[in-house]
């Protein structure tokens, strides 16, 4: 097993080759990670890649970075296209969307334990059609389309043996279900300036937490609903498939645009239960006026600004909507902020780094989705 580290432009690359890998499942692990963080950029992942190659010795004289473009392109994972400047390129294709999305639930997802640490980790059992593959001794009232026929009749022949087979109430096994309701969740990522200063990347593990959520959405939960959108000095909605080619931009923090849009979109839901989800770092600095100017202030926390975020999360508490805050700084003066814009709102919030960010949101929206919102 190989397992080393590199640095590039902040980030942690970990090379890992597990024995049965090909040359090109090796090369395409990492190449994932790294049009992530170039922001679906094919030219500046492979030109790291070279990087990391004359590094760390990836390929071979059988297998070169060409032989894996090569590859890339007869998989279906590139395709040609006419840069801007009229000359030929290479562009990732939908299929590396889905890939990427995939690699993300993965590592995001494949790391929450059933014993965990307990952020908001629910417990709760009731009658649905979501199976939990956990198993109980029947007990007098249980619905009996829950028996598992396949425990109880193991049981029945562990406990009579099989010349004097005989199923009794006392062999039943009843396998738990979680009550199924159906969530419309909207998350907010914020791509204001300050989401990349400091030399910490916080926009790509936001980036990856929305890609393995809506990963998980459209193959676990089809019938759930997500939008996601971005915001800066404004805010406006983005579809999944343009995730892995976001990026930060010159902007202030104009949250309110934010959960404006959000409650917009949400507003047009059928569903009983909904949510916001808002993943920033910064605090609110910018809001659009009436006459289509902006008022902006970054020195500090502005009362005008403030109050108009603490109004917008009162008013999503009437409608039933509550907001999860996952605030990736731990500036005192906006924790400070976070909790009254959490105590208008009767929502959540979590204070954290990077780390565990993904573990947190995806812990909250599924316990958020086995439990009905009190309306």
């Amino acid at each position: 097993m190989k397992n080393e580290k590199t640095h590039r432009k902040g980030f942690v690359f970990k090379l890992y080759e597990a024995p049965s890998q090909t040359p090109f499942e090796k090369l395409f692990e990492i190449f994932k990670e790294l049009i992530t963080h170039t922001s679906g950029d094919f030219d500046e992942a492979i030109d790291w890649l070279k990087q990391l190659d004359d590094e760390y010795n990836l390929t071979t004289a059988e297998y070169t970075i060409d032989d894996f473009i090569e590859d890339l392109k007869k998989k279906g994972y590139i395709r040609e296209e006419i840069k801007p400047d009229g000359k030929k390129g290479n562009a990732i294709t939908a299929k590396t969307e889905r890939a990427i999305r995939q690699s993300a639930l993965e590592q995001i997802f494949g790391n929450i334990k059933k014993s965990g640490s307990g952020n908001h980790k629910s417990k709760s059992i009731g009658v649905g059609d979501e199976h939990t593959g956990d198993f109980r001794a029947y007990q007098f009232g249980d619905n009996l389309d829950k028996v598992s026929m396949t425990e109880s009749l193991k049981n029945a022949q562990i406990n009579n043996g099989i010349g004097n087979f005989n199923l009794t109430e006392n062999d039943l096994v009843v396998e738990e279900t979680n009550h199924k309701s159906q969530m419309s969740t909207v998350l907010m990522i914020d791509i204001s300036h300050s989401m990349i200063l400091y030399g910490e990347d916080r926009i790509t593990p936001a980036k990856k937490v929305a890609m393995a959520l809506a990963e998980l959405i459209t193959t676990r939960y089809p019938k759930d609903t997500l939008d996601i959108l971005v915001f800066g000095n404004d805010a406006w909605p983005i579809k999944i498939k343009d995730l892995p080619y976001l990026n930060v931009g010159p902007y202030h923090t104009n949250t309110v645009a934010g959960l404006q849009l959000a409650m917009d979109l949400l507003r047009r839901k059928r569903n009983t239960n909904k949510q916001i989800f808002m993943i920033t770092d910064g605090k609110p600095s910018c809001l659009r006026l009436p006459d289509g100017t902006y008022y902006k202030d970054s020195n500090g926390l502005n009362p005008y600004i403030t109050n108009k975020c603490y109004a917008m999360a009162q008013q999503a508490r009437k409608l039933h909507i509550p907001i999860t805050t996952f605030m990736i700084a731990q500036d005192r003066y906006l924790m400070q902020f976070v909790r009254e814009f959490t105590q208008a709102n009767q929502g959540k919030a979590f204070y954290t780094g990077l780390k565990g960010l993904g573990e947190m949101i995806f812990e909250d929206y599924e316990t958020n989705r086995k439990k009905r919102i009190r309306r």
